[in-house]
């Protein structure tokens, strides 16, 4: 049953997480699954993003999402490939999201600086992928992209987050399958997924 759960949260991967619908999906009972799956974050295999939210902000989503832990294992769980994937954008901007979310927090986690993940998301359907926090008074937002377009529009959310905390909103980046870092000015970036780990590698 684990194995049938884990694939199935695969398929949810950067998804807001819904216990009881992955249950009734699955005919398992609901608390079963919560228990299943805190035994699979005990085992890194999946990970849930708590939301993030303000007082100064109304209408949000106080709902988590859900990541796998490694996006290969995740393909392999579904039985996709690249070819697959390439003709399911939308399941690769999922994957694209999760991978993305695992290396943030690894390389993170190397700095030993208190950086807590979140997301963001409001019942307009206002979203960020991830929202970051370094201690009490820094404050960053990052989008995920798999395309290689960008849109003045995919900076929505960022900029809801900046007008509503303006004194610790540090940035706001847009991460794509681009080629070009360039500034959409206010604090706001776009930046190729590549310097991930092209920028990891030269240090």
């Amino acid at each position: 049953m684990i194995p049938k759960l884990l694939a199935a949260t695969a398929n949810l991967s950067s998804q807001l997480f819904n216990a009881s619908s992955l249950a009734s999906k699955l005919q398992m009972n609901r608390n079963t699954v919560l228990d299943y799956l805190t035994l699979l974050e005990h085992q890194f295999l999946i990970e849930r993003i708590p939301p993030w939210y303000s007082n100064r902000m109304k209408r949000l989503i106080k709902t988590p999402k859900i990541h796998v832990g490694d996006t290969g294992l995740a393909c392999a769980l579904m039985g996709v490939n690249s070819k697959f994937l390439l003709k399911d954008r939308n399941l690769l901007g999922q994957l694209v999201e999760s991978f993305v979310y695992q290396e943030l927090k690894r390389q993170a986690s190397a700095t030993g600086d208190p950086y807590v993940f979140y997301h963001f998301r409001d019942r307009d359907g206002i979203e960020v992928d991830m929202v970051v926090e370094r201690g009490a008074f820094e404050l960053a937002g990052i989008e995920v992209k798999a395309g290689a377009t960008i849109f003045d529009s995919d900076f929505k959310g960022l900029r809801k987050i900046k007008a509503a905390h303006p004194e610790k909103f540090t940035f706001g980046a847009v991460l794509y399958d681009g080629e070009t870092c360039a500034s959409f000015g206010n604090d706001m970036y776009v930046v190729p997924i590549r310097m991930l780990w092209e920028n990891d590698s030269d240090q």
